[in-house]
């Protein structure tokens, strides 16, 4: 595949192998002279110096104009995405055209209806917040508390990027929810569309050095990578700038152009007229911490310290990616792969460069290939770094060691290490809703706390005082909020897309299914002598978009018709493997009879403390269909078979002290032992 620098007219073919020193940027062709076009809005004039940003497969000794998405040409026509949302935003129909839909996602929304609704469409509009770090202040989560009854569907949802989505929002009101979220200082700008979205970190806020770098990273990287041609304030607060101020360094990131990565003299220095391809995720954490599913992403940062605790820079991996198509295997889930490191003070610089790399490279002809990974999986990950390097003006270094990952939900009550106390509070599917949201107001009001929202879909009471735990405490569990103990661990790390009856996308239930779901797993737990605090992580969607990232769980739910689910197995607890597609389609009512025989394996031939994602990847799904198509059910015990091992507490306590050396339950222990004894009496026999 070649790289593509062109203007309307012009298209310069560079191997992506050779220096791209001379290269200043592309043109900006700033505001565009509107006119009337085939589409019934206005688009650029034939005359006009548009720019674009394009690579598609075309070869070089052609000058035909290459393929573009119809999405493209929207963005292209929009004078930096405001022509004709501005327009169809004042007239009072319900909803807005087709190019307007398209635009207002790079706004934080999307039109949506209620697909249960027969007849009439009912239009609504969804808006998502932008919260790097899911940081969100006491008042804003007041406004949005507000909003949601004043003009949304009475409940606020937390997504598994760290944000709000507000739902149900007519369009006559929409420019007061917006500007009333502008002027208290939150914002949806970049929430949707074909840029940066929410940059994820841990959500914990602990007074920890590594936690407070990653923090920081992650709001300098949303800063960097936020439009800067003012349009998002011109259609939703006629202009006015509510943008706070930014760290020298983000300006300085920005601005700079030494290696040829900005549009200069344009209002979108790094985004330029066309944007990026699709969306672009970006998470950063610390070594250890995967509460960010961080190789889900399409950039994963990780800060590196030395042995003294002191920040020295990050290991940066790129190419993550959940979302695919059905029956379409050349769309498929992927995991980010590292592409090195880099010192503290280049990150900007780092992550500007590979975002300019897809901005470049990345397909503009066809949507469903847009994502980053895809130039990866195209021309591999050498190739790959050796044109990021390029915009970067440095080679990067190898990768640093890191520790084991682990996945971290922060529940329950902890401490901040500066006096304080945090809670993680479990919110099912992340819908906030009834005495439970009106329990959450008056205690974050009462205390005025401010939040964090995190990867889970859960929120997170920050800078309690000592004096506060025990009312705060009694006032949540009366709104249903428990503490984790109370929690089933199946729910703990269950996510669930919206999915019907709002998202267009959605081919079957997810959110309002998922509570039934985990039940069902729940009982079949039981039936299979699993025990209640045993779990696996479940994730449910509506469509193979995989927004609840579902190909990171050990036992997937992807929505393949009405009541139907792919099955997909083989992630892990700490969200370090790929899972795999088990079975294409798996009716609900039949879902008994592929889990019983499933989790019945597992626990009969598991190894000592192994996940039922790892027992999936060590049996390999031969085995496991074998399970499936030769269960008959749950073989008949006997009560003769029910011994009661232990008769006194000593001989427990002993079996259970030797167990632990040998990463044993007393119980599996001891059943070795009269198996041993028992084997050993009757080769004694056989001998005689």
């Amino acid at each position: 595949m070649t790289t593509s620098f062109g203007a309307s007219n012009t298209a310069i073919f560079i191997d992506p192998k050779l220096q791209i020193q001379s290269f200043n940027g592309l043109k900006s062709s700033g505001l565009i002279p509107l006119q009337k076009s085939l589409y019934g809005f206005s688009v650029s004039s034939s005359n006009a110096s548009t720019v674009r940003a394009v690579s598609t497969p075309v070869k070089p000794e052609t000058a035909a104009e290459p393929k573009r998405s119809k999405v493209e040409i929207f963005k292209e026509e929009s004078n930096f995405i405001r022509y004709p949302l501005n327009e169809e935003m004042m007239n009072d129909a319900p909803n807005i055209n087709e190019a307007a839909t398209q635009l207002i996602k790079f706004h934080g929304s999307y039109l949506q209806y209620d697909r249960s609704q027969k007849g009439v469409k009912a239009y609504s509009f969804m808006l998502r917040t932008k919260n790097p770090s899911g940081k969100v202040s006491n008042r804003l989560y007041l406004v949005m508390d507000d909003l949601a009854d004043q003009f949304g569907i009475g409940t606020l949802r937390l997504t598994t990027r760290q944000t709000f989505q507000l739902h149900g929002v007519l369009k006559k009101d929409m420019k007061t929810v917006m500007g009333t979220i502008i002027r208290n200082m939150g914002s949806t700008l970049g929430a949707c569309g074909d840029l940066n979205r929410n940059v994820l970190a841990p959500p914990a806020p602990l007074v920890r050095k590594d936690y407070l770098i990653a923090q920081e990273t992650a709001e300098n990287i949303a800063a960097l990578l936020t439009p800067q041609s003012g349009f998002y304030y011109d259609v939703w607060v006629d202009g006015e700038k509510f943008m706070t101020a930014e760290p020298p360094e983000v300006v300085k990131a920005r601005n700079d152009n030494s290696h040829g990565t900005n549009f200069p003299d344009s209002p979108e220095p790094i985004y330029g007229t066309q944007f990026l391809p699709r969306k672009f995720k970006i998470a950063v954490t610390i070594p250890g911490d995967n509460s960010v599913d961080i190789f889900t992403n399409d950039i994963g940062v990780v800060v590196v310290s030395d042995e003294n605790g002191e920040h020295q820079g990050f290991n940066i991996y790129v190419g993550g990616g959940m979302g695919r198509t059905h029956r379409l295997e050349s769309t498929f889930p992927r995991l980010a792969e590292p592409i090195g490191y880099v010192a503290k003070e280049d990150i900007l610089y780092a992550i500007k460069a590979i975002v300019v790399t897809q901005r470049e490279n990345g397909r503009r002809d066809d949507r469903k290939y847009s994502r980053m990974k895809y130039l990866i999986s195209s021309w591999g990950i050498e190739k790959f770094r050796s044109v990021v390097e390029q915009y970067f003006g440095k080679a990067f270094e190898p990768i640093r060691e890191l520790p084991e990952w682990e996945f971290k939900s922060y529940l329950g009550w902890h401490e901040q290490g500066d006096g304080s106390s945090f809670c993680g509070l479990h919110v099912d599917n992340g819908r906030i809703k009834g005495v439970m949201k009106k329990v959450l107001r008056e205690v974050i009001e009462k205390y005025n706390l401010d939040v964090r929202i995190t990867p889970n879909q859960n929120l997170i009471l920050c800078d309690i005082r000592r004096a506060w735990k025990r009312p705060i405490t009694t006032m949540l569990a009366q709104g249903g909020l428990l503490e984790p103990r109370f929690v089933d661990p199946l729910n703990v790390t269950a996510m669930a897309c919206p999915a019907l009856p709002m998202c267009p996308l959605a081919i079957t239930e997810a959110e309002r299914g998922a509570p039934d779901l985990l039940k069902r797993i729940r009982a079949v737990f039981e039936k299979v002598g699993l025990k209640h605090n045993e779990s696996i992580v479940v994730r449910v969607t509506g469509c193979p978009n995989g927004c609840a990232r579902p190909y990171m769980a050990e036992l997937g739910f992807v929505g393949d018709g009405p009541n139907s689910y792919q099955l997909w197995l083989g992630g892990t607890p700490n969200q370090t493997s790929l899972a795999q597609c088990f079975l294409s389609k798996v009716k609900i009512q039949e879902l008994e009879k592929v889990l019983e025989p499933l989790f019945y394996h597992w626990k009969r031939y598991r190894k000592a403390k192994e996940s039922f994602g790892d027992f999936s990847n060590r049996m390999g799904f031969e085995k496991l269909q074998e399970f499936v198509d030769k269960w008959e059910g749950m073989p008949q015990s006997s009560g003769k078979f029910n011994l009661k091992l232990f008769a006194d507490k000593e001989t427990y306590q002993a079996v259970e002290d030797l167990a632990k050396l040998q990463n044993k339950t007393p119980h599996q222990l001891a059943m070795e032992i009269i198996r041993s004894y028992v084997a050993a009496e009757q080769n004694g026999k056989s001998a005689e």
